[in-house]
């Protein structure tokens, strides 16, 4: 194992992260207190509690997701794809350092960020709710494989963008969404007797449950389900990447 090709590719993805470190606080800080603003503030004094859980505290575990999900997508897909649009992305494959090497050092580096603003959001919700945290580890070991998979997702995402605005195509029109219809801010439970069904076809809805569960005991899905449905999904995209890199797929490109 290369570990200073792994340890160069990470540094300076980072780099390029506290190059824009205010803008890269500051925006999540500030969706953050909106999102508080809005549903907080606003639909809160309609709906007090959720499953026994103050509306303010209940939302948290979906904002911090979002969060999670849109910076690690957009920051691997970024970090792997300029380097392909600039052509230098050769000289990276023609270095001493295997496609191991390479998903490791750009996926480390986004999911590293992701993990980084999910604490600047944590840190800011408890400036408006009490927010405990039933389950330590298994909160941490959620945001973690969720960094990961969704920084692998945004890895494959950028190794098929053909240009600048399909970077945006997943993130802004798919996993958004997603996130909304997967209980970010309401519990699945709400909702009428089809859509509870429909639901449960929406992946997010496993990694919010699950997340949510970790702070306050309470899950629209069992746990192990939603432990199984991150593992399944990181190894798919473990998959693919290999798959990519034995076929030169958009890559030979």
């Amino acid at each position: 194992m290369n570990w200073l090709a792994i340890k160069s590719i990470y540094h300076t993805e980072m780099a390029r992260f506290f190059r824009t470190l205010s803008q890269s606080i500051i925006s999540p800080v500030l969706s953050t207190v909106l999102y508080f603003v809005v549903f907080g503030a606003a639909i809160g004094g309609r709906i007090d509690t959720v499953n026994g859980i103050e509306y303010g505290a209940f939302i948290v575990p979906g904002l911090v997701m979002l969060t999670v999900l849109q910076n690690a997508l957009s920051n691997a897909s970024f970090g792997i794809y300029f380097p392909k649009f600039t052509g230098t992305i050769f000289e990276l494959f023609t270095a001493p350092i295997n496609y191991v090497e390479i998903v490791i050092g750009y996926v480390g580096a986004a999911a590293t960020k992701s993990l980084f603003i999910a604490v600047i959001i944590l840190i800011t919700a408890n400036f408006f709710v009490d927010l405990p945290v039933a389950h330590p580890f298994w909160a941490a070991a959620f945001l973690i494989l969720t960094a990961v998979s969704f920084s692998l997702m945004g890895f494959i995402i950028g190794i098929w963008a053909g240009n600048f605005e399909q970077l945006q195509i997943f993130p802004l029109l798919i996993v958004t969404p997603l996130v909304f219809l997967g209980g970010a801010f309401y519990s699945a439970d709400m909702l009428p007797g089809v859509w509870q069904i429909v639901v449960k076809f929406n992946p997010v809805l496993y990694l919010i449950s699950g997340f949510r569960w970790s702070f306050f005991e309470v899950a629209d899905v069992p746990v192990a389900v939603s432990i199984g449905a991150i593992t399944l999904f990181l190894a798919l995209c473990l998959g693919f990447i290999g798959w990519i890199f034995k076929t030169g797929w958009r890559i030979k490109e």
